[in-house]
């Protein structure tokens, strides 16, 4: 009986000896296998483009003074109906043309104590607005809007608040061709950095779309748009 019990537990170690060991040598292979999985490299990818603005929005600022606020306002109303009648006749749709109201500053009041006098009390701002999606024909009659400098409209220059501004609103419509182009050309890079390292290119560990930019081309031409988003990825590699 104590022979079969010694039989027992010498065949019992061996059991656990064994066991021991498979389980070591699977644990073992999980970690070198999990390590080699665990190999990645990250890579951006680019995708750049141009495409013409879709919607212009053109502020027409112009000045007038007076010691009368009677004739400054008359002065007003002329001028921004010549503006008006000057730009249908340029094929600007009349539902195309805004006017704000004037913004009229009485510089006696604003003297603060000063004995100079203005040479003239009052002056007026007026801004008549082009909204609209012909921009071809809108950039040119911005070239010949000069001619009714000759009618004595005094502009505004190199304000901010006059600023012509081109928007593009289509991004929605390129944005799945252009982050397919930046994945793409990122999985480029990535297979040959793994060719390059005798690896071969695995699945998508992560990846991450940049934010879109929308800028002028350059400052000459501010209606064609500059489009450009980044994708960064990072794939596996294995041997």
């Amino acid at each position: 009986m104590q022979g079969w019990c010694k039989s027992s537990a010498a065949l019992l170690g061996v059991f656990i000896f064994l066991g021991l060991g498979l389980l070591g040598y699977t644990l073992g292979n999980a970690a070198i296998q999990y390590k080699l999985y665990d190999r990645s490299v990250t890579v951006k990818g680019l995708s750049e483009r141009e495409y013409p603005a879709d919607i212009v929005i053109w502020p027409i600022q112009f000045s007038v003074a007076d010691n009368d606020l009677g004739n400054i306002c008359r002065d007003i109303d002329m001028k921004t109906q010549s503006i008006r009648t000057f730009l249908e006749q340029s094929n600007i749709a009349a539902d195309e043309i805004s006017v704000t109201s004037p913004a009229i500053t009485d510089k006696s009041a604003q003297q603060y104590g000063n004995n100079d006098r203005a040479e003239f009390r009052y002056t007026a701002t007026q801004t008549v607005t082009v909204y609209s999606k012909n921009i071809d024909v809108a950039r040119a009659v911005m070239g010949s809007l000069s001619q009714l400098g000759k009618k004595g409209i005094v502009f505004t220059a190199n304000n901010y608040e006059a600023q012509t501004e081109y928007i593009f609103t289509r991004l929605n419509e390129v944005k799945p061709e252009m982050v397919e182009e930046a994945t793409r050309e990122a999985r480029e890079v990535a297979q040959k950095f793994a060719t390059d390292s005798q690896s071969a290119l695995g699945k998508i560990k992560s990846a991450s779309q940049g934010q879109f930019s929308i800028t002028a081309r350059d400052k000459n031409n501010p209606h064609i748009k500059n489009i450009r988003v980044v994708s960064t990825v990072e794939y596996y590699l294995s041997d």
